[in-house]
């Protein structure tokens, strides 16, 4: 992280690091090093998965069947990666193509399937919305060949901007957000654009460049935005009267009210984007990572008309099984009483469309 760099006290950074109001106390070395040397019920996970075959994604923003804009396609790559398209532009979230989620690209949990979407056939990306440093999010490599291919826009939480100038993003193009600020992306001007809104979540964040929680870190909220005529002459049509939304949760453990403050204040989804794995052990895990049946909560709180799973299937990161995670969801979802269609899972590089 780069020296000098401050940001503003608040109930989220007390002038050296930032923190999760409510939240419990991050785990110690020392028990980071009891998870290690005491694990004694670990999944062996499958050394690789053939993935189905997918289409490639449209370069016109909109993915091959899909409705037309205002309508948003999010297309699963791996883990917490997301292509999404609307109204002429291409976001890429959390992007991860890295054989290995660890430093250097070299280190680390290595993947068991390949992405959803080639790198190749990802069409032009017109920004990077990044939730935090991790380097199941956060991947370098990834970052670079972005840069040098597109150029993109970048969106994250305080603290970032140094990674992606590593990367080789032009300083004008970085925009950091602190909880619940918001910034806007153009896209077609004759349907709008996109309004981005960082959103808080339960986690922390680390490099080894750099110390234990200097960054923030989020989810994002998004709400297409359109012409003030989307309705047509006499329709009273409205500037956000065919909008969308969708809200990508990033990296969380569950917290009993930001959830619902995320709903209240900006709005049930469309579309929730929300972490399923990495979860076991609970003792260790449930501070930083949501188990399914939170994952469901999560949904319900936020007021979601739809979710997707992800943080799974990619990485072995934790103890449980690879598949552990959907059939867990299954039940939560009959626990709660809700239909399974409500919290979809998909393989990689496929799509739902809103």
């Amino acid at each position: 992280m780069e020296a000098g760099v401050s940001f503003p006290s608040s109930d989220h950074f007390n002038g050296k690091t930032f923190f999760t109001p409510g939240a419990p106390s991050l785990v110690r070395w020392r028990e980071i090093l009891r998870w290690k040397f005491s694990r004694h019920e670990v999944a062996t996970w499958p050394r690789w998965i053939d993935a189905p075959p997918v289409v490639a994604a449209s370069p016109s923003g909109t993915a091959t069947g899909a409705a037309k804009a205002p309508a948003v396609t999010a297309t699963w790559i791996n883990h917490s990666s997301f292509l999404l398209q609307t109204g002429g532009v291409n976001l890429l979230l959390d992007p991860v193509y890295s054989r290995h989620c660890g430093p250097f690209g070299l280190l680390g949990p290595r993947r068991v399937h390949a992405p959803g979407i080639a790198f190749d056939a990802l069409p032009r990306i017109d920004a990077v919305l990044l939730s935090h440093d991790h380097y199941d999010h956060c991947d370098l490599a990834t970052l670079r060949r972005l840069a040098r291919r597109d150029a993109p826009a970048a969106f994250a939480p305080l603290g970032h901007r140094d990674l992606f100038r590593r990367a080789g993003f032009a300083d004008a193009r970085i925009r950091e957000l602190d909880w619940w600020e918001t910034a806007e992306l153009g896209g077609d001007p004759e349907r709008g654009g996109i309004r981005v809104t960082l959103t808080p979540a339960q986690h922390w964040s680390k490099r080894l460049s750099s110390p234990r929680c200097r960054r923030l870190w989020g989810g994002f909220f998004l709400e297409t935005r359109t012409p003030v005529s989307a309705g047509g002459p006499g329709a009273g049509g409205t500037e956000n009267a065919a909008a969308r939304r969708v809200y990508f949760a990033g990296d969380s453990g569950y917290h009993a009210a930001i959830f619902r403050d995320i709903g209240a204040r900006l709005g049930a989804p469309d579309l929730a984007l929300l972490p399923i794995g990495a979860y076991e052990p609970r003792w260790f895990m449930s501070p930083q990572h949501c188990n399914p049946a939170e994952a469901v909560r999560m949904h319900l709180e936020v007021g979601a008309k739809l979710s997707v799973a992800m943080h799974w299937g990619a990485f072995q990161l934790t103890d449980e099984a690879r598949d552990e995670p959907p059939r867990a969801l299954r039940a939560a979802l009959r626990e709660a009483g809700l239909p399974p269609e409500v919290f979809g899972v998909l393989e990689p590089g496929a799509s739902v469309t809103i």
